[in-house]
């Protein structure tokens, strides 16, 4: 199947602020999102990591605006929910390169306003692909795996911000299993994350955003991978160090 599909479908984003745009306001203040030229989309899983306030969600965010996903999530079509009544104007500023051919499914996750997407789903008569319960009646982690294994379909384009926030180590390769099973049916993922676990999807592209712009890096060279190894091959010593009086 994916031989015969058109991917990426979301090939690269772009941006070039005119004069009207005061890089001194957020966003375009974050570093990360004032030196935004271009960025390459990786066919099956592209990755942005950095510290909080890098700037990676707040792309995401813009990239899903830009694609016409509501700002709190959910499918393409559920644009009308924004409790938040928040969002910059970055999606205005930004160029999408895309496929010929459009994805049939999508989907943007946000961790942080999950909550709000469930109860409009569970408001929602006759909503269909979230399996036979509410979605409030599972556990957070139990919803989000709920939306990855039941409400992707396949041939999309996914977008996803820290979904291994409410995931247990365990769920979370239950996570990058279906991830990749849903690449093997033409699928392609954006996503944001802290996990260690999640980043280790092969030949992925991981984008760090930091202090200097974005940068692409190897899954072994980011701070995820070295700081987690690190602490799991010496954490009593690393525990010490924490600890120690000044």
């Amino acid at each position: 199947m994916r031989g015969l599909q058109a991917k990426p479908y979301l090939q690269s984003v772009s941006a070039a602020y005119g004069p009207g745009v005061d890089l001194a306001l957020f966003p375009y203040c974050v570093p990360a999102v004032r030196e935004l030229r271009e960025l390459a989309f990786h066919a099956d899983v592209t990755f942005f990591v950095g510290e909080n306030g890098s700037g990676k969600s707040t792309l995401l965010e813009a990239l899903a605006l830009a694609l016409g996903f509501g700002i709190e999530g959910g499918t393409i079509h559920n644009t009308l929910l924004n409790t938040a009544r928040a969002g910059s104007t970055l999606q205005d500023q930004l160029r999408l390169s895309r496929s010929f051919r459009r994805p049939r499914d999508g989907y943007f996750l946000r961790a942080e306003s999950f909550y709000n997407v469930a109860t409009y789903i569970d408001d929602m008569p006759g909503a269909t692909g979230y399996g036979n319960r509410k979605l409030h009646s599972r556990s957070h982690g139990e919803a989000f795996m709920t939306v990855l294994l039941e409400k992707f379909r396949g041939q999309g384009l996914y977008l996803l911000d820290e979904p291994e926030a409410a995931l247990s180590p365990n769920r979370q390769l239950a996570a990058l299993s279906a991830i990749h099973q849903l690449v093997q049916q033409a699928s392609q993922f954006i996503i944001v994350t802290h996990s260690p676990i999640l980043l280790a999807y092969p030949n992925a592209k991981i984008y760090c955003f930091d202090a200097s712009g974005i940068t692409e890096m190897a899954y072994e060279d980011t701070e995820h991978y070295a700081v987690t190894r690190d602490f799991l091959n010496h954490y009593p010593r690393r525990l010490e160090q924490l600890f120690a009086e000044d």
